[in-house]
């Protein structure tokens, strides 16, 4: 339920921290239900080798994750931050923040996307801690886009392919196809509705 929780926290923060001019032109045709299984199973290894190429790399060395990110380890200013994101603030002059809460109120991770660097978002636990990093590819904002996130172990936690604010393929760590999420629902690889969400 933890790992549905972030994965969904992800998608929400990835449309909310999207550039406020960006413009879609046309339209999102969704069609998965009536897909023959054929155009289905196409389009689900078209965005996985999309977002994973011909290897699927699940882990990088917690040293090479510490070196990357040594900058990011410890949340220097996580007292302010934690306040801001507990207060609903959602942006200051060089960050966009989005908080996570456990029943509504009690704050237990917050994310931080700096304007100088928005390809890559933070996520903290309430004491300031790095708990994963999302990477964006080189054409976010613009759809379309794909995200990985990746533990503070190492370990790649998912990842997203964004067709549109409305259109979100969903991965596991290994590359399996987890669902397509299309606006409040998510369908699995048989066109089955398997999930709703509320923050769409």
């Amino acid at each position: 339920m933890k790992k549905l929780l972030l994965v969904l926290g992800i998608i929400l923060f990835g449309s909310l921290c999207q550039a406020s001019d960006t413009v879609l032109t046309g339209g999102v045709d969704f069609d998965w239900v009536n897909l023959p299984q054929v155009q289905r199973d196409a389009q689900i290894a078209d965005y996985q080798s999309k977002i994973f190429g011909e290897e699927i790399i699940t882990k990088i060395s917690k040293k090479d994750f510490k070196n990357t990110y040594k900058d990011f380890i410890k949340d220097k200013y996580y007292k302010s931050n934690y306040k801001l994101a507990s207060n609903g603030i959602t942006e200051t002059s060089d960050a966009k923040i989005c908080g996570f809460f456990y029943k509504e109120s009690i704050l237990y991770m917050y994310a931080i996307q700096f304007k100088k660097t928005p390809k890559t978002v933070y996520y903290y636990s309430a004491y300031g801690r790095l708990s994963y990093v999302d990477t964006m590819s080189e054409n976010y904002p613009n759809y379309p886009y794909y995200s990985k996130q990746v533990r503070s172990n190492g370990t790649l936690a998912g990842a997203i392919y964004f067709v549109s604010h409305d259109l979100q393929y969903i991965y596991k760590p290994d590359g399996e196809f987890k669902g397509v999420w299309y606006k409040d629902k998510m369908f699995d690889r048989k066109g089955k509705q398997i999930l709703t969400r509320s923050n769409w």
